[in-house]
């Protein structure tokens, strides 16, 4: 039976609660990365983590993403870095880090005097900020407050059939229990909008939802690209369907209470579908970067931990928030044990069963809302990815149940 209160986690001055203390050092253009880099590296192993947009054009989506990853509930405080020319609205996310109660200070390297002065002041900054975040508050959180995201990568012929499934169980677990949870990748649920839209809550939804996968597939026809790379065929996988449905199986069966986009934080529990194919003609690429790309825009919307399932052996985390590796396939998980947290493939060498997965799943997931590291965190992993995208705001249409 799924517990229904997490103790001792952290309250943060606008009334969210996370399961990590991270202060979140952010680069706002590329040119100021190397500093922030330093500086976080000094403090890698005292919760601080490094995110950051490489780009100098200033950008809606990059700017709300930046937002809501540093003012997320496992952030505690953030320092920003600066080069000082570029496009990004500096002021204006400090501003609104401030705003939710979170110790922010920004620096800026053209006017620190360049890059060691800056680092030594970053270095003071971060002592200071570390001080105050560790007298914050501790309190309780219901299950009804976790959220709980989902990704695949690296997926082979095992995917669909163990590890997607098994996430798919425990979402129905926790969903019940009135958690939210996060499922995405629309443009690997192409296919799957029908069987998909008929799980909707209502029919405006299943219009919606419709809509994000065929938006999905006018991208990829687009670009000449679709979300099937080489490593999935030699793992296997033999068409797009066959790697849709596998994706899809990750969202359970619960009813479908909404569509999110990049930033957007459900109001209620329930299970939302995160479209994160850009709105509108294609202009910056490939929409799916990579995953670390998805997986940070999981967290945007408020994932306080992200299943992350694999068959061919994906070894990335992520900052801010843990990332627990679910391998589909046994003979990766022996390979790669020390990068893995769920053991899936057990399933083929009849060692378990996908509602044993699924439990253990959600037990796991509790465990590390209560502080224990995954396997990526005990390894140092941080991956980021933010780059450029575009997208317009939902309407009441998308989140049905919200009241």
């Amino acid at each position: 039976m799924t517990p229904q209160t997490l103790e001792n986690v952290w309250c943060r001055p606008d009334g969210r609660k996370g399961i990590r203390n991270t202060l979140v050092i952010a680069y706002l253009v590329e040119c100021a990365h190397h500093v922030a880099r330093e500086i976080q590296f000094h403090y890698r192993e005292q919760g601080v983590h490094l995110i950051g947009f490489s780009g100098c054009y200033p950008n809606d989506y990059s700017f709300r993403m930046m937002t809501s990853l540093c003012t997320h509930p496992n952030v505690g405080g953030v320092l920003l870095l600066s080069l000082g020319c570029e496009g990004f609205n500096r002021h204006g996310l400090r501003d609104a880090i401030r705003a939710s109660g979170r110790p922010c200070e920004l620096l800026v390297i053209q006017q620190k005097g360049g890059t060691r002065s800056t680092i030594q002041a970053g270095r003071q900054q971060v002592e200071a900020i570390l001080a105050d975040m560790a007298t914050q508050p501790r309190g309780t959180m219901p299950i009804s407050e976790l959220v709980v995201g989902t990704v695949c990568g690296g997926s082979d012929g095992t995917s669909g059939i163990t590890a997607n499934p098994g996430i798919g169980r425990a979402f129905d677990r926790l969903v019940k229990a009135r958690a939210t949870c996060i499922f995405e990748e629309t443009g690997e649920l192409i296919g799957c909008e029908q069987i998909m839209a008929a799980r909707a809550v209502n029919s405006e939804l299943a219009e919606v939802l419709n809509a994000s996968v065929e938006k999905a597939a006018r991208y990829y026809a687009v670009l000449g690209h679709g979300s099937f790379a080489p490593g999935n065929a030699d793992g296997g996988l033999t068409t797009q369907e066959e790697k849709s449905m596998g994706a899809y199986s990750k969202s359970g069966s619960s009813p479908i209470s909404g569509l999110i986009k990049p930033g957007d934080v459900p109001r209620s529990g329930g299970l939302y579908l995160l479209d994160v194919v850009p709105d509108g003609e294609p202009r910056f690429g490939f929409p799916n970067i990579n995953d670390n790309a998805e997986i940070a825009e999981l967290i945007a919307c408020g994932s306080h931990v992200i299943l992350f399932s694999t068959g061919r052996g994906s070894v990335v985390g992520s900052a801010i928030s843990p990332v627990i590796k679910v391998c589909a396939n046994p003979e990766t998980y022996r390979n790669l044990a020390e990068d893995m947290d769920v053991d899936a493939g057990r399933i083929l060498e009849e060692r378990g069963t996908l509602d044993e997965v699924g439990d253990e799943i959600v037990d796991v997931v509790w465990a590390v809302a209560r502080g224990q590291q995954t396997a990526s965190e005990s390894l140092g992993h941080q991956e980021f990815v933010l780059g450029y995208k575009s997208f317009e705001p939902i309407g009441p249409t998308c989140h049905p149940t919200y009241q």
